[in-house]
Order: structure tokens, then C-alpha cells, then sequence
């Protein structure tokens, strides 16, 4: 399917500098732009590549001014990050959907299912299950039973989705994450073996969440684990019984969120993060990566750093001492000998 600059522009609300009937029908990364591709520049550290990029259109910033010649159609938005991503989006979109089930599948006759759902070979669907409708339920889904999926969920093959879990409405789910499993509750007896505790709560996952690959949220011991709304996941990530998570907080992989912690909303958690139970993180927290969060964060829209973790600034300042052990060391050797010489003469 090929587009014009000037259709694009018009989706975009952008500005054409160049010629508006060059068309593209492809992507492409800047510094692999090809003849018929569309790239972006968002980051201006890669502003060397646009000179010899051969994409026939490039979406740029407003106020992007070049310093050289430019062979490609430029389109002028506020965002270049956000304009490219949004018809990435409506791309997507355009992808025909499908629709029917195929064969086999097991469908518990006590379940309702909405219009327009695909399902996929061996998905098995429990009891008084209620599927919204455009849901596409891909091979080897394996839904519980009392189990309520929303309105153009997408949920990718060889996920499970345990009893009486709730998702909500344009979720995404990807491949081998589990919603649901048993929490990590065990309680010590007088012989100092484990007897374990039931757990009979439940996974809530709001609205336009995405889910990672390989992503395991346990159900609560009581009451329910929450996903708030917009919160999006990346794979590897485990989330511990009775968590929440509030609006729109992004994680990176391989974090682990220990049992009844509550994270606030808009928060930004890098990679391999861990967080110990029963602590608050207040909204607006950036986490860097690899950090371990021990106690609860009251201030909001701070960022910390290490292990365990401290805000930034302060991070910084111990990084710099840290560095500098080895000179402080050796000082302090010197000072010993010379404090040593002096000892001797007196």
C-alpha cells in the first residue's frame, strides 16, 4: 500500500518541505533509509544519517534546520517521536484482523463469547467465562473458568489466564505470560516445614495494558492483584500477589515487585529493578536500572539510583567517593608512613 507525503502530512497535521506527491509504502530506520521509505529524526545525534539517507520522506522536528542539502521530502511536526509512532499505530491497524476459530478448540458451552472473536487451534475456554466481542484469542490460550475479558483484547499463544482473573478492554497479552498463578505464600510450622497458604483472590489487568512476553502476575491472597489502566510491561517481569500498579507506570524486563507493594502512577522503572513487599512508590518515581528499592518513596517525581537505592543526586556524589577510594587509599598509606617516620624521630 503506498502513501503520499501530502496524505500523510494531512494525518499528521505536519508541514511538507519538498515534494508532496513522493510516495513510500515501507519503513525504515534513518540510517538505512532506502528509495520508497519512510524514516524519522527524533534524536539529534543522529542527525549525520539524514544527509545520506535514501528514504523518500522524513518526518522532523518544527524547528529542525538543516545543514547541508536533503534529498528526501521532509514533513515538519511537533514530534517527530510521537507523529512516527502514531502512524506505526494506525499501520498496525490497517493489518487485517482475524476472524473465525479454528480447529480444535475446547469451549465450555457455560461461556459467552462476543462477535468478531478469532480463536485459535487448542485454546481452551472454562466455565462461565465472558469473552467481549472483537477478542482475538491466539493457539494454545488456556482461559480459566469465571474468567471476564474485554473489548478488543489481544492475547498471544501459550498464555494462561487462571480463575476468576479480569481483563480489561484493548488489552495485549504476549506469548507464555501467565495471569493469575498462586502467590508466594507460605507460613513456617513448629517442624520448620512450609505449609502453604491459599490464595483466593484474583489478577484485575485494566484497560489498554500491554504485557510482555514470559510475564507472570500472581493473583492476590485476598482481595486482588491490579494492573491500572495504560500501564504497559515489558517481557521477564514478575509481579508479586496483592501488588498495584497505578496508571500508565512503564517497567522494563526482568524486574521483580515483591507481594503487597503499591506503585503510583506515571512511573518509569528500568531494567532488572527489584522492589521489596509492603512499600509505596509514590507517583512520578523514575527508577534507574539494576536499582533495589528497600523502603517506601514518599517524594514525588524523584529518581533513584543503586543498590539499595538513594535519589540521584545523592548517588552521584557516593559514585564520585567511590571512585576515588583507590587515591584515598594510598593517601592514607603515605600519611601512615610519614605519621610513622615521625613517631620514630621523637
Amino acid at each position: 500500500m503506498k502513501f503520499t507525503a501530502q496524505q500523510i502530512a494531512a494525518i499528521l497535521q505536519g508541514e511538507i518541505d519538498g515534494n508532496p506527491n513522493a510516495e513510500v509504502s515501507t519503513f525504515a530506520k534513518i540510517e538505512e533509509g532506502t528509495s520508497g521509505a519512510l524514516s524519522f529524526l527524533a534524536n539529534i545525534k543522529y542527525e549525520e544519517f539524514i544527509y545520506s539517507c535514501n528514504s523518500s520522506v522524513i518526518i522532523v522536528d518544527k524547528d529542525f534546520k538543516p545543514k547541508k542539502d536533503i534529498k528526501a521530502t521532509l514533513i515538519r511536526v511537533s514530534s517527530a517521536y510521537e507523529a512516527f509512532a502514531t502512524l506505526l499505530q494506525k499501520y498496525q491497524e490497517m493489518k487485517p484482523r482475524k476472524i473465525g476459530r479454528e480447529n480444535p478448540v475446547f469451549i465450555d458451552n457455560s461461556s459467552n463469547i462476543g462477535e468478531n472473536e478469532f480463536i485459535g487451534a487448542f485454546v481452551k475456554i472454562g466455565k462461565k467465562t465472558k469473552i467481549g466481542k472483537n477478542v482475538s484469542l491466539h493457539s494454545n490460550v488456556i482461559i480459566g473458568d469465571h474468567v471476564k475479558i474485554g473489548d478488543n483484547t489481544t492475547i498471544y499463544p501459550n498464555t494462561t489466564i487462571y480463575d476468576g482473573c479480569e481483563i480489561g478492554e484493548h488489552v495485549t497479552i504476549h506469548s507464555g505470560s501467565v495471569i493469575g498463578a498462586d502467590g508466594f505464600g507460605f507460613a513456617p510450622n513448629s517442624e520448620n516445614e512450609y505449609n502453604k497458604i491459599p490464595q483466593i483472590g484474583n489478577v484485575v489487568i485494566e484497560d489498554r495494558v500491554e504485557i510482555g512476553s514470559n510475564c507472570s502476575i500472581d493473583r492476590a491472597t485476598m482481595g486482588s492483584t491490579i494492573v491500572r489502566k495504560g500501564v504497559k510491561l515489558d517481557n521477564f517481569i514478575q509481579i508479586a500477589h496483592n501488588v498495584e500498579i497505578g496508571n500508565n507506570t512503564v517497567i522494563a524486563a526482568q524486574c521483580g515487585i515483591a507481594g503487597s507493594t503499591k506503585i503510583g502512577k506515571n512511573c518509569m522503572i528500568g531494567g532488572q529493578v527489584g522492589i521489596v513487599g509492603h512499600i509505596t512508590v509514590a507517583n512520578g518515581v523514575k527508577i534507574a536500572a539494576q536499582s533495589g528499592i528497600s523502603k517506601t518513596i514518599k517524594l514525588e517525581n524523584s529518581i533513584w539510583q543503586g543498590s539499595p537505592a538513594f535519589e540521584v543526586k545523592d548517588y552521584r556524589k557516593s559514585l564520585i567517593g567511590f571512585r576515588n577510594l583507590p587515591n584515598i587509599q594510598e593517601k592514607l598509606k603515605n600519611l601512615e608512613k610519614e605519621i610513622s617516620k615521625l613517631s620514630h624521630h621523637e
